[in-house]
């Protein structure tokens, strides 16, 4: 027996539910429970098989399915569902429950067990967590799509009308070879602004050379840039082509450029307007051909003003002025940057299938990024490095010590209707507590429940709501 219940007309874009349970009453019940708590489609049906039909059919992406059926039985629905569609979310119901059938089954790949009978707000609560979860799948769906279709800058990744303005500007003076300063905070990817500018060239085919200004001494930095001629200065055995020389007919950058020193601006002044240069202890000028853009953070107008840097050669710089814009300046580009990075480490680590919870895109978006991109990348990093589950929580994001206060204060709580805040509250204590309590424990499941006050199996169902991991169990009785 099948059951159809506001299941659309192919256009609802509502998350699917399917509804297995070889007693009709049961399925009556649930139907009518579900259609009164959630928004979602909703198919019902008394037969395992019946289930795997509608599983390639339909493709329901949440299933609540009974574990005691006649011919296949829920376990089975289960392992099937998965090989379809590993990112779907079961449900497994029992009123023959046990620890061992619902570790099995959570081995499975079961996203909750609920034994029979349960309370209503159980089940729902549990659901509700599923549909949330179909719904950030589907928008990593969309960013990924997204990121899909970025590939004429490749390393950059943002919709953003800031970054709009930047990749136009790129595309119109790229295969120039206009002099580019390059500004804008730490880690908003000016390197890799000029990188594009050089790739989008004609002189693309050959390497792009960049050089750290403040990495080296003045007089070091003075021959990597010039070269030097054999017996130039005290150990000085052989010619060095400087990287001017290196970069002819290509880029190159010089990279935080108000560090260089006042006698190195002054040559650098009369290579862009000569197009030559004069090696250490060579009388000879030599032409070159290449192309100078240049990054820096800082305020060159202000130190023009204090003498450190010369107005001359800031005009010759300020040619063509691209400013790269803060993640403060472009926050709609935070879902996109997280889900990249999120993809990228996952890969690279092996941790693939990861998402964002509500609460830590939400984190994402409020917090302060004063190292910008770059920063982002490395708490990105380190949080997949750190999960536990396939759900990132704010605390894997660093919201923790002295960024608590950041993540859970009132000024972030108050921008929440008092629901979800008070929700986002008791999940990062749960989630804290837990962990510490699993720390406490050396990670075995019994203990740690015994010291929490709790029963066993109630810790666990702790644990699998809150996303946390009983894989560490050091006893074996808590696999």
């Amino acid at each position: 027996m099948t059951l159809g219940f506001n299941d659309g007309d192919g256009t609802d874009d509502r998350p699917r539910l399917l509804l297995v349970d070889d007693d009709p009453d049961m399925l009556t019940m649930l139907a009518r429970l579900v259609k009164r708590k959630c928004d979602c489609l909703v198919q019902s049906t008394s037969s395992g098989e019946e289930a795997c039909e509608l599983l390639a059919q339909w493709r329901p992406e949440v299933i609540i399915t009974d574990l005691k059926m006649p011919g296949l039985d829920g376990m089975s629905l289960l392992r099937k569902a998965r090989e379809l569609n590993p990112g779907v979310s079961v449900i497994v119901m029992t009123g023959y429950g046990n620890v061992e059938l619902a570790v099995l089954t959570l081995k499975e790949g079961a996203y909750d067990f609920i034994e029979k009978p349960f309370d209503q707000e159980r089940i729902i609560h549990s659901l509700k967590r599923c549909l949330e979860r179909v719904r950030l799948l589907k928008e990593n769906q969309r960013l990924q799509q997204q990121l899909g279709a970025q590939t004429a800058f490749p390393g950059f990744h943002g919709n953003s009308s800031r970054m709009r303005e930047v990749f136009e500007l790129i595309n119109k003076v790229a295969d120039t070879d206009v002099t580019v300063l390059i500004r804008g905070e730490s880690g908003t990817g000016k390197e890799l602004a000029a990188r594009a500018l050089h790739a989008k060239s004609a002189r693309a085919a050959k390497p792009f050379v960049a050089v750290n200004c403040p990495a080296l001494p003045a007089e070091i930095l003075e021959s990597e840039l010039f070269g030097y001629v054999r017996g130039a200065f005290t150990g000085a055995g052989h010619d060095k082509r400087g990287l001017f020389l290196e970069a002819q007919g290509s880029t190159l950058l010089l990279d935080e450029i108000g560090d260089l020193p006042l006698a190195l601006q002054t040559k650098l002044l009369r290579v862009l307007q000569e197009r030559e240069i004069m090696p250490l202890g060579q009388t000879k000028s030599m032409a070159v051909d290449v192309r100078v853009l240049a990054t820096t953070n800082q305020n060159l107008e202000e130190k023009i003003r204090r003498g450190d840097f010369r107005e001359d050669l800031f005009y010759r710089l300020n040619v063509v002025p691209l400013v790269m814009p803060s993640l403060q300046e472009r926050p709609e580009d935070i879902p996109l940057l997280a889900h990249h990075f999120l993809e990228k480490y996952g890969a690279e680590y092996d941790r693939e299938g990861l998402f964002f919870s509500e609460e830590a895109r939400q984190f994402l978006l409020r917090r302060p990024w004063p190292g910008n991109v770059r920063e982002m990348q490395n708490v990105i990093k380190r949080a997949v490095l750190l999960a536990t589950g396939e759900e990132i929580s704010p605390g894997e994001l660093g919201c923790g010590g002295k960024a608590r206060e950041e993540c859970w204060g009132p000024a972030t709580l108050g921008q929440l209707p008092y629901n979800r805040a008070k929700q986002e509250l008791v999940a990062g204590f749960s989630r804290a507590y837990l962990d510490c309590a699993l720390q406490r424990s050396g990670g075995n499941v019994t203990a740690a429940a015994r010291a929490s006050g709790l029963g066993r199996q109630a810790f666990q169902r702790l644990l699998r709501r809150f996303g946390r991991s009983t894989d560490q169990s050091s006893n074996g009785n808590d696999q």
